[in-house]
């Protein structure tokens, strides 16, 4: 697929407020930068324009969900709501560690899930 077809589908993407609604500078950072990432290589792997926005949405959905997850996550008393969120989207990772920090946490997310893709 020709990249050029897919960047307006790519800049829409990221610049959906969710994304990174509620997280910090950093983590905000981390997650657009690997969405950019993956958008692309998703977008010259797609068959035709239809399969590339398939592909996107999906990939945004994950991305948002793993957002929210950390923003979740790093607050004690919504630790819950991130494990409920967790089993919903059938996050494969590990749960991590309560005393993480927001960007270690992000970062071990988004390690985890670039390894998962890869295999």
């Amino acid at each position: 697929m020709i990249l050029t077809t897919v960047d307006p589908l790519i800049l829409n993407l990221v610049r959906d407020d969710a994304l990174t609604r509620g997280l910090g500078d950093e983590e905000a950072r981390m997650l657009v930068e690997w969405t950019v990432e993956w958008a692309e290589l998703l977008g010259e792997s797609a068959r035709s324009e239809q399969d590339a926005e398939a592909l996107l949405q999906r990939l945004g959905r994950r991305a948002k969900a793993i957002g929210r997850f950390v923003q979740l996550w790093v607050e004690p008393r919504t630790r819950g709501n991130a494990s409920q969120l967790a089993a919903t989207e059938r996050f494969s990772w590990p749960m991590p560690d309560a005393g993480l920090e927001a960007p270690d946490l992000m970062q071990h997310i988004l390690n985890w899930e670039q390894a998962d893709r890869m295999r």
